[in-house]
């Protein structure tokens, strides 16, 4: 099932998912970088692009379709956006919901100019003839168009421009082989490191014309769940109490209470993770416990906490899943200043201790 943003999600800081005000092109200016040197982070995945960019650029070629992946919120778009501005060429964005019909494909496709990108947001989500069309655009730069019905119908072929495509997608396992195998260029996108997204919220700062302390950017970043959505997004929240309860610098003090206020942990947990967490522990012993049940007490969505809740709780070794269930660590006892139960406190106990 695709990552959808429920009513919960929408409300939350710490979601990657984007929203209508993250404001990235609104009046206070873009946050995205233009240039792969102002790109901060994904070192690896950066300096392999550089050589396909530069070996493209010396050919006279378009670069090979590209495919990003990893989690939302990475910086996937503004990749895409990079790559465009590179090769100093036009960029077109859509997304696989959006393409709905092959037609739709061909008016966007048709519409290129030679050496253009194209990125196609979610690329999992197309449908399976929307692919049909998309391989000989891919292959051969065509289109292979149908007229007609019935013993008079004729298939006529349209030659396109050279063109990159770019696909981005939070679910690589759910693209199918025949599409990814079309891809020249596949690259992954890890989760940042405290540090990277420091120095991104200081570069935002200066964009945004807040002061910001060193301390400060590390402590929104410690919190920000290795992302920089989610990073700039509190960003401009901090922003508000330094102005309004502070000297109008985001330090580490003003950015503690800030957090504080907003009930993100030192661990960038909020409410609703630590309502999870601590459902399992008092509802059901810690675990193993199924998902459905756990969404049924919540009074959530089940597709919100596995896809936006659980990542993070399991990268941060707060949540295991096992074959009968969810099961809460010992971490997560002590992160939320409870007493792990003792012995070995039934099954849910058993699997949490054989996963230490």
């Amino acid at each position: 099932m695709a990552l959808e943003t429920t009513y919960m999600e929408q409300g939350r800081l710490v979601s990657p998912a984007a929203e209508p005000e993250d404001g990235e092109n609104g009046a206070e200016g873009s946050l995205r970088p233009h240039r792969l040197d102002e790109y901060i982070g994904q070192e690896k995945a950066k300096e392999n692009l550089k050589v396909y960019l530069e070996a493209a650029r010396r050919r006279g070629e378009p670069l090979d379709h590209l495919l990003l992946y990893g989690p939302p919120g990475l910086g996937k778009t503004t990749l895409a956006g990079i790559v465009a501005h590179e090769m100093g060429v036009q960029f077109r964005v859509t997304s696989g919901p959006a393409i709905e019909k092959p037609g739709d494909l061909a008016a966007l496709l048709t519409n290129l100019q030679e050496g253009d990108v194209l990125f196609i947001d979610e690329i999992h989500r197309l449908s399976r003839q929307v692919e049909e069309v998309l391989y000989p655009a891919l292959e051969d730069y065509a289109l292979d168009i149908m007229i007609g019905k019935g013993p008079s119908a004729q298939s006529i072929r349209i030659n396109l421009p050279k063109f990159t495509l770019v696909g981005a997608t939070t679910r690589a396992g759910q693209i199918t082989a025949p599409l990814r195998d079309r891809f020249g260029v596949v690259l992954k996108l890890e989760l940042y490191t405290p540090e990277e997204l420091a120095c991104i919220i200081r570069r935002s700062a200066g964009i945004l014309d807040i002061p910001c302390e060193a301390d400060g950017a590390l402590e929104l970043a410690r919190r920000s769940r290795g992302t920089p959505r989610v990073a700039n997004r509190l960003l401009k929240r901090v922003r508000d109490f330094a102005q309004v309860k502070g000297s109008g610098v985001i330090d580490r003090p003003t950015a503690r209470l800030a957090l504080q206020r907003m009930d993100i942990d030192e661990q960038g947990l909020d409410e609703m993770d630590r309502s999870l967490l601590r459902a399992i522990i008092e509802l059901y012993g810690g675990g193993p416990v199924g998902l459905e049940t756990i969404a049924a007490a919540l009074g959530e969505e089940a597709v919100t906490l596995e896809d936006v809740c659980e990542p993070y709780l399991m990268q941060q070794g707060f949540l295991t899943r096992t074959p009968r269930g969810r099961c809460v660590t010992r971490a997560a006892y002590s992160h939320l200043g409870m007493k792990p139960p003792a012995g070995d406190g039934g099954d849910g106990q058993q699997v949490m201790d054989g996963m230490i």
